[in-house]
């Protein structure tokens, strides 16, 4: 069966995320039988990261903070997790299936595909999003 996404709901939830006067910064969108659904969310980082086990397969669209002394700004994270014990079939649907989340998900600063936690520590999320940013202005902090 074809999978389809609701892009009400989920666009409801991304705007959630993008909005910053909210304190949510982080949605999944998940599989609810063949149709991509708006799932968990969250104010902290690590909350988001508990959901990424290893018999699961979730996009994820989060807000980070960056910058420095001179400016801070949000920037956007459009994250596809794929647990180890994830068959191979529908790994590779999940490729195919990302461009219904991007049909919903227009405006991030980087793409992620990640199946090992390590890669889901916010440092090196942060660091990626840095080196995709343009301007540094950390070398004036002195």
């Amino acid at each position: 069966m074809a999978t389809k996404i609701d892009k009400e709901a989920c666009r409801a939830a991304y705007n959630l995320v993008r909005d910053d006067n909210s304190a949510v910064i982080w949605v999944t969108f998940k599989y609810e039988g063949s149709t991509i659904v708006p799932g968990e969310q969250g104010a902290e980082y690590q909350h988001f990261i508990q959901q990424c086990t290893d018999d699961v397969r979730l996009f994820a669209f989060v807000r980070f903070t960056t910058g420095d002394a001179l400016s801070k700004r949000s920037k956007f994270a459009l994250i596809t997790w794929i647990g180890e014990n994830v068959s191979g079939l529908q790994r590779a649907k999940t490729g195919t299936d990302k461009t219904l989340v991007k049909e919903v998900v227009q405006n991030f600063a980087k793409e992620f595909v990640i199946s090992d936690r390590k890669e889901l520590e916010e440092d090196f999320i942060k660091g990626e999003l840095k080196k995709a940013g343009g301007a540094n202005y950390d070398a004036q902090a002195e």
